[in-house]
């Protein structure tokens, strides 16, 4: 029996060290191929965290460049608005200046209707209630007049600097301009103003208050292309000093 028992544990001995090394040898094979597969999950991680990363930029960079081509889309159109209205506002300052251009070509061609004056008080631009009314008198008359421009001259007296008085004697025409403008209804294109300083004296400038007094002053004469309204409507020119400041 005991012969028999010895062969046996011999045998299981071996068999139990047998499948001890051999357990030993896979585990010893498996475990870098396990480390690699780790290494390659470890890095398809990092590079699917990479591609997110991009993507998230490359979506943000290409909402940036819509903003940005919408921005410059509206820039674009608004640009293109302002060249519109520059352009519309070209043409009509061509047409006005056209339409100026022929009113003084033809200027002969037209022939007062009503004439008034507006004297104003000494370095003075502004108009009085009788100057308003003097005004009145001819800008009722307005309406009624077909093919119409209003011609008004500004003057000065010889005191003070040319180019001084120049400039007065402008203020003092577009006084009278605003006012007709604003009452009346009279477009710019309608109303030639010129500014004639003490150029062109009406009364003696140099010997006599009263004649300096006279040269204060705006002329305004409404006129028309149609000779039958000239012959019918003309008025003679009144003249109503303002107040002497």
């Amino acid at each position: 029996m005991k012969r028999f028992l010895l062969p046996v544990l011999v045998l299981g001995a071996m068999a139990l060290t047998v499948g001890c090394t051999t357990k030993k040898e896979v585990t010893r094979q498996t475990t870098p191929v396990m480390n690699k597969i780790d290494e390659l999950d470890e890095q398809t991680a990092r590079t699917t965290h990479g591609i997110r990363d991009l993507d998230e930029r490359a979506q943000k960079g290409i909402a940036g460049v819509e903003a940005k081509a919408s921005a410059a889309d509206e820039k674009a159109m608004a640009a293109g608005q302002q060249a519109d209205q520059a352009q519309q506002l070209a043409t009509t300052v061509n047409t006005g200046v056209q339409n100026l251009t022929e009113r003084v070509v033809n200027f002969d061609n037209y022939h007062p209707v009503s004439e008034t004056s507006v004297l104003f008080g000494f370095d003075k631009a502004t108009l009085t209630k009788k100057d308003k009314a003097e005004l009145d008198q001819l800008g009722t008359q307005i309406p009624n007049v077909k093919g119409y421009i209003v011609q008004i001259e500004g003057r000065t007296d010889s005191v003070g600097g040319k180019d001084y008085n120049y400039g007065l004697s402008k203020r003092r025409a577009d006084a009278v301009t605003q006012y007709l403008a604003s009452k009346y209804g009279v477009p710019a294109h309608k109303i030639y103003i010129i500014g004639l300083g003490k150029d062109a004296p009406v009364g003696e400038n140099h010997s006599t208050s009263r004649g300096r007094k006279e040269n204060r002053r705006v002329d305004v004469r409404l006129m028309t292309n149609n000779a039958g309204e000239a012959n019918a409507g003309m008025q003679q020119p009144g003249a109503a000093a303002s107040p002497q400041n």
